[in-house]
């Protein structure tokens, strides 16, 4: 069977009623995620399906490997977007997978009016891979650069 994209999810469930759960969570288990940690198997999914690994992912990102395994396994948590940007940023996910690994993290997504957003939207869009490239373009336009792990943060 096909997995439905979450769209397609969003549009069935609109027409849900209660009585209709148990028969809309046979029909989409295939298009769902199914274990208590979805960030985790969305990212590592990503990971092998780009053939990267996360110890590459981690270095390329500026992050300690320790802590980039416990972040993505749920062990720790941040609180800086920033983060799972750059994870995001030099895996070369998609703008929509972005999102996804933001909204799954409980982080707010990229928006388009927030100017900030809107300058890693553009490096996203346009497949920079490379954090220091994004941040090169952010202080070009007088915004912070992406933000490193700190001391806090490990």
């Amino acid at each position: 069977m096909k997995e439905k994209t979450t769209n397609e999810l969003q549009a069935i469930l609109s027409k849900t009623k209660p009585d209709g759960l148990k028969n809309y969570l046979e029909e989409n288990r295939d298009s769902m995620y199914l274990n208590d940690k979805p960030f985790a198997e969305f990212m590592r999914g990503q990971f092998k399906t780009k053939k990267l690994t996360q110890q590459q992912v981690f270095d390329k990102a500026g992050i300690p490997e320790r802590y980039g395994y416990k972040l993505i396994s749920g062990e720790k948590k941040t609180v800086q977007r920033d983060i799972i940007l750059r994870i995001c940023i030099v895996a070369g996910f998609s703008l929509k997978d972005t999102q996804t690994a933001l909204t799954l993290y409980s982080m707010p997504i990229l928006y388009s009016k927030i100017p900030r957003d809107s300058v890693i939207i553009i490096a996203i869009n346009q497949r920079f891979k490379n954090v220091e490239r994004v941040d090169e373009l952010m202080e070009e336009y007088g915004f912070p650069l992406l933000t490193t792990c700190g001391s806090d943060d490990i």
